[in-house]
């Protein structure tokens, strides 16, 4: 399940943004609004749910 605050991949390899990982920022209608970051950009993108994966993220473990 796709929820705000969730990381993303493009899965679609015909889109222009294949691969790509950002952050959801809202869900409606079957369509995600993925926001990408990248340095001096940022670009809010819409897809269908079909072309999206949820990328697992891994928490750092803290020192001791």
């Amino acid at each position: 399940m796709i929820l705000p605050g969730a990381t993303v991949r493009v899965k679609n390899p015909a889109d222009t943004y294949y691969r790509y990982e950002g952050l959801v920022q809202r869900v409606s209608d079957g369509k995600v609004a993925v926001l990408f970051e990248g340095g001096n950009w940022d670009k809010l993108v819409t897809f269908r749910l079909p072309e999206l994966e949820v990328v697992e993220t891994i928490g750092k473990k803290k020192g001791k």
